[in-house]
């Protein structure tokens, strides 16, 4: 029997303070070797446990295993320096030391698909993997070889479908895309930034997911958010792209945001996880809260295609208000089902 109104998180989950420095994106790992493969595996158990414990349905790593969700999958590639360095502007919105691309891009080796196996192995559950999408991962670059953000994003998406496919193979439910630079480069998404997208998801059975988020709660992005106005639009630009798209679901943020609720409409048919939980705040919403966001999405998706979630990626928060705010997003969908769907007796 298929759950109605799933849980799922979009992506990290804040590391335990023995593996990597609290509250810290980038933080270097506090371990070397064995004993730090070792202290992923344990801190992806956690993971599990933490979710499995809070009634999430849909399980991830919460990016236990990676330092950074766009970096560390790029540092696996050949073709790009990371002695080399260039400051370049994130999103347009703050500045980067980043690695340099200095020749053809490629993938080796697979890149997670040991960590993904290890998931499987943890619960029955379905399982959901995160990749970064072909234009963020260009975003996070210094591009000296192919001079053309496209062709770029093209190879990108190739390697992206390779590793895809092997998670699937491993074991993987859901496969989900980081796409954040779909809420600035509108242009870009247009010519070419759906199209390398489902280049990534080519072929895949496993449920496909593109997440587009206005950032982790870090102060770059809090600013932005402060100079986008009352209404927040972006996603007007992308999401009948998107509608029209191969891929499945469509990740959101929308509790606490400016995001006006009716543009869920212009995704009409595909499924949403929309984004009930602030990872902006160290305020953990009440049950009430996140079900007054699902009861408000409710006008625009039908309830079998909604999957309440978080906003983005909770790395940089403390453990316990992380933990709070699954809880909160777990008994507030429980809440909303129950109105949809009463229990027996």
């Amino acid at each position: 029997m298929t759950t109605l109104l799933p849980t799922s998180i979009v992506g990290s989950l804040p590391k335990p303070s023995w593996l990597a420095q609290p509250e810290t994106l980038w933080s270097p790992w506090k371990l070397e070797g064995d004993a730090l493969t070792e202290g992923k595996q344990d801190a992806l158990r956690i993971a599990v446990h933490e979710q499995r414990r809070a009634g999430i349905h849909v399980i991830s790593d919460g990016e236990q295993t990676r330092q950074h969700f766009v970096t560390t999958f790029i540092e696996h590639l050949s073709g790009v320096d990371f002695e080399q360095r260039e400051t370049v502007r994130i999103r347009n919105r703050y500045d980067a030391s980043v690695p340099t691309v200095v020749g053809a891009v490629g993938r080796e080796k697979p890149v997670f698909v040991d960590d993904a196996a290890f998931l499987r192995t943890q619960t029955d559950q379905p399982i959901k993997w995160a990749l970064p999408g072909p234009m963020t991962m260009i975003d996070t670059l210094y591009d000296r070889h192919y001079k053309s953000r496209e062709k770029l994003a093209w190879e990108f998406a190739t390697i992206l479908n390779q590793e895809a496919r092997e998670l699937e193979a491993a074991g993987v439910d859901i496969i989900q895309f980081d796409e954040p630079a779909f809420n600035v480069f509108f242009d870009d998404v247009r010519d070419w930034g759906v199209a390398t997208l489902e280049r990534a998801a080519e072929g895949l059975r496993a449920e496909t997911v593109v997440h587009i988020c206005y950032g982790y709660g870090i102060k770059a992005n809090t600013d932005w958010k402060a100079t986008l106005g009352s209404e927040w639009r972006q996603y007007e630009q992308t999401f009948p792209l998107l509608q029209r798209s191969a891929i499945d679901v469509v990740s959101l943020e929308s509790h606490h945001s400016h995001v006006p609720m009716e543009l869920v409409e212009l995704i009409r048919g595909k499924k949403v996880m929309l984004g009930a939980i602030d990872v902006a705040s160290t305020m953990i919403e009440t049950p009430e809260e996140v079900a007054d966001t699902i009861r408000k999405a409710l006008a625009y998706v039908d309830a079998g295609d909604l999957v309440p979630s978080t906003n983005c990626g909770m790395a940089p928060l403390p453990r316990d208000v992380a933990l709070g705010k699954l809880a909160a997003l777990s008994a507030g969908a429980r809440i909303v089902r129950d109105e949809l769907d009463p229990p027996a007796g």
